[in-house]
């Protein structure tokens, strides 16, 4: 029995006192959206693994075994009739090649290791021919390189995917300044409902005193039942926003215990002076916007290189140089082997198409314009975000010295009006515009802590920096090309 009842008090659920850089640690941690952006980051980096194995020697074996035929062959015979022969063979190839690409010029060299078995069962014959080594390149000329582009525009595209993780790990930041003062909110007028009623149950009892003793008129004791009533009214709506807030912010951070929450008012204002010039030069120094503005734009240079490179002649060389033999044994074939060469150069040339290839340029052309003329847009527009929110939170610093002013007077006035009402000094009327200015003035105070705080971590999304320790938040991530 007492093993039972020790076991059902530790089940019970307790009270977890955070602050604002607890839920945004816990939320950049465990939230799904934290997860999200962890799985996109780890994406991007092997993409990047991706793209620069493309540039490095690739060793690849390939063949064929077996490759088994049994079938009848038409045979013309001396007398020119046609007999059927049956015919069992089986023919097998291997080959080893190792290839390097040549991304400057987009062509590649090879070097490669080939054998080939020939087996004909049915005149008991077996043929080897192979070529032990062969030599040999290929390069398009006059062509387009997506090689040599891709050089430029994946470190960029790398970069971006970086910055990007930063980024979403600030914007999780804000979501979850949000939903801690829209709980901390609640949990605020949580208080002032519990607070309001406990004085006005109070006062409800010093008013029927006063009542009973001729003091009081049945009309202010009526008015003082009914703001009893009212308050446990607006007590029982702020316990349920506080609970749908508690879930709200549970859920997002990803807390699946039963635990009530207990948040602190982050009143603690960082004492940084930020100007909009050093968030603007911060924004365009770290955000992922400028390595996206320049890899935009050389992505529509590409599409121009390619429809140039499409357009006129194109003409490639293929050339091989080894050795090569045939033998019935194995062994033979490396024993005398002859030389191999080989030598090809293609070419294509439109001589009549009726102007498509001159659509395409103009249509990737006017694409490339199209491209700067909405990354200016966007950089513009991108800016003037930026400054917008530093000007904000300037702004917002000084609004909530002033709402911390107001608070703490209304909170003195109401205290000395209750007292000044106790002693029959004043009419219920006034009491009651004390008690809404102070619970006014303190709804204002943590609002103005909201818009703070929400305004400081958007400012640190749209910069990547941290104003109060003066230091960048994203690491410089340049990576080494292949």
């Amino acid at each position: 029995m007492m093993l039972l009842c020790c076991g059902q008090s530790i089940a019970q659920p307790g009270v977890r006192v955070l602050h604002l850089q607890d839920v945004i640690s816990l939320a950049q941690q465990q939230s799904a959206a934290a997860k999200q952006a962890d799985v996109n980051q780890e994406s991007s980096y092997w993409q990047w693994r991706s793209f620069k194995s493309d540039y490095r020697p690739q060793l690849s074996l390939s063949g064929t075994l077996p490759d088994f035929s049994r079938s009848y062959t038409p045979v013309i015979q001396p007398d020119g009739t046609t007999d059927f022969k049956p015919v069992t063979i089986n023919s097998s190839d291997v080959g080893l090649t190792l290839r390097q690409l040549i991304s400057p010029t987009g062509g590649s060299v090879f070097v490669t290791s080939l054998m080939q078995r020939f087996d004909d069962f049915d005149r008991e014959i077996t043929r080897y021919n192979g070529n032990p080594a062969i030599v040999g390149f290929e390069q398009p000329l006059f062509a387009y390189n997506p090689f040599a582009w891709a050089k430029k525009v994946e470190p960029l595209r790398y970069q971006e995917s970086q910055r990007q993780f930063v980024e979403d790990k600030e914007t999780i930041a804000v979501q979850a300044t949000q939903l801690y003062f829209e709980l901390l909110l609640a949990q605020v007028n949580q208080r002032i409902a519990t607070q309001n009623l406990a004085n006005n149950d109070t006062l409800y009892h010093i008013a029927e005193e006063k009542y009973k003793l001729g003091r009081l008129s049945k009309n202010d004791l009526l008015q003082m039942q009914l703001a009893v009533l009212n308050a446990r009214l607006a007590q029982d709506q702020a316990s349920l926003d506080e609970q749908n807030a508690t879930l709200a912010i549970k859920t997002f951070v990803g807390l699946k215990d039963n635990d009530a929450l207990q948040l602190t008012i982050p009143d603690s204002i960082p004492e940084t002076i930020v100007s909009a010039e050093l968030a603007l030069a911060e924004a365009k120094k770290n955000r992922k916007e400028a390595v996206s503005f320049k890899r935009r734009l050389l992505e529509a240079e590409s599409l121009v290189a390619k429809a140039k490179g499409d357009n006129g002649l194109n003409m490639s060389v293929f050339a091989t140089f080894g050795l090569s033999n045939s033998a019935e044994n194995f062994s033979d074939v490396y024993a005398r082997p002859e030389n191999l060469q080989r030598a090809r150069v293609g070419f294509n040339m439109p001589l009549m198409d009726w102007g498509r290839q001159r659509s395409n340029y103009k249509v990737a052309d006017l694409n490339r314009q199209l491209v700067q003329h909405t990354v200016a847009q966007e950089e513009a527009t991108f800016e003037q975000a930026v400054l917008s929110q530093a000007n904000q939170y300037i702004t917002l610093k000084r609004r909530l010295e002033t709402t911390a002013a107001a608070d703490a007077i209304a909170q003195e006035r109401y205290n000395i009006t209750k007292s000044t009402f106790i002693v029959g000094r004043i009419s219920i009327t006034e009491l009651n515009i004390a008690l809404a200015e102070k619970d006014q003035a303190r709804r204002a105070y943590i609002s103005a802590l909201s818009q703070f705080w929400s305004a400081y971590y958007s400012l640190r999304q749209l910069t990547l920096f941290d104003f109060e320790k003066q230091q960048v938040l994203v690491v410089d991530t340049t990576p080494t090309l292949p």
